[in-house]
């Protein structure tokens, strides 16, 4: 499998770095990115190919998007269209592959990926979405790029990119909010500062580790540790009358929404 990169930014480089890593060749890559810091920056950190011409990428099995969205229609009409049996694989947020189909003259062969920040550390998790003229080996392909950054899984319907995007997307975002409430009640309770931020941070890394590790489900785990009388169990009726479960769930919602909305509007191009 050899890929080709169109844009060369944090995640393209998290995405190469995860590839390196699994045993992957430096020598079956190429990247292109119209930045000069950053196409040096790139060969010295990865011994990758570096280009500043986009169409200098069509020649691999698989084409990875990893553009700004705002930008993708234009790179992608810019280009020669790929031949069918090379896969498209974006990493565009938003877009939709129907979209991507179209601006590259009805390419068939288009996989839509929705990855998340903790691919930057290796941990991340990838909703995927095929077309259906993508075959076994190119969802093959497409499964091997994106699990050398972390987890990842299918949808069968595009729609539900959009609820991956609420979760797994926007979830970060959400974890690094309560992680933020949390430290901030650590302040309020008298902890100096540097304490704080670190019994938040590592609570939060070992409460994951121990759902990842353990096969209970995390309303289990919270029973576990729960004490009938106890100080979870007022913490947690409190959580409860304050009604955080059902402000998650509206912001999980509005996210989609908002989702849904950007890929209304990007594919209008």
């Amino acid at each position: 499998m050899n890929l080709g990169f169109i844009g060369g930014g944090n995640m393209a480089a998290a995405l190469i770095g995860g590839l390196l890593r699994k045993g992957y060749a430096a020598e079956t890559m190429r990247v292109a990115e119209p930045l000069a810091a950053r196409r040096a920056w790139l060969a010295s950190e990865f011994g990758v190919a570096v280009e500043e011409n986009a169409a200098e990428t069509l020649g691999a099995d698989v084409i990875l998007l990893a553009v700004k969205p705002q930008q993708l229609a234009a790179v992608l009409r810019a280009l020669p269209a790929p031949a069918p049996a090379q896969l498209v694989l974006s990493i565009a947020a938003g877009v939709r592959a129907g979209d991507i189909a179209r601006w590259l003259g009805g390419h068939p062969s288009v996989v839509r990926a929705m990855p998340n920040t903790p691919a930057l550390v290796g941990a991340g998790v990838t909703g995927l979405y095929a077309l259906s003229g993508v075959s076994a080996p190119q969802k093959d392909w497409a499964e091997q790029v994106l699990s050398a950054v972390g987890e990842v899984l299918w949808v069968d319907d595009e729609g539900l990119i959009d609820a991956v995007t609420a979760i797994s997307g926007s979830g970060p975002a959400y974890v690094f909010y309560f992680m933020e409430a949390l430290e901030q009640a650590a302040l309020a309770l008298g902890l100096q500062a540097a304490d704080a931020r670190r019994l938040s941070l590592h609570t939060f890394f070992g409460a994951a580790a121990l759902a990842v590790q353990d096969a209970s489900s995390p309303a289990e785990l919270r029973a576990k540790v729960t004490s009938k009388g106890g100080t979870t169990e007022r913490g947690l009726r409190a959580l409860e009358q304050a009604g955080v479960a059902d402000a998650i769930l509206s912001a999980a919602r509005a996210a989609a929404e908002r989702a849904g909305e950007l890929g209304d509007l990007l594919g209008r191009e």
